[in-house]
């Protein structure tokens, strides 16, 4: 399957960082507003989502996601469609919860 260039996208980056030293917990605190600047939102501690408009514009934000990498750490970033994200299950303990409706930018042309 491709995907088109106009396919509407997610972003999810799922990272861990060293947090042991002054200077390495520094250095994720700057990833983390780096995410929230370049608009990703936490779903879960380390996890964060973010909409794009296309693949391409995903790409512009993947290679934001490389430029702020800390040296130590990783991070790995999956793209999702709108309806491979929308097929999402949130399991809380036992309970099962309806996963709340994707918040989507609005896009102008």
């Amino acid at each position: 399957m491709t995907l088109s260039a106009y396919t509407f996208m997610w972003l999810m980056a799922m990272f861990d960082l060293p947090v042991v030293t002054p200077k390495q917990r520094k250095a994720a605190t700057g990833f983390r507003k780096d995410l929230l600047n370049d608009g990703f939102e936490m779903m879960q501690y380390s996890v964060y989502v973010r909409h794009c408009a296309n693949v391409e514009n995903a790409e512009v934000h993947i290679k934001r996601i490389e430029a702020v990498l800390p040296e130590e750490g990783e991070c790995r970033v999956m793209m999702f469609t709108d309806k491979q994200f929308q097929r999402m299950r949130l399991y809380c303990g036992q309970r099962r919860e309806k996963v709340e409706p994707a918040t989507g930018q609005l896009v102008l042309f």
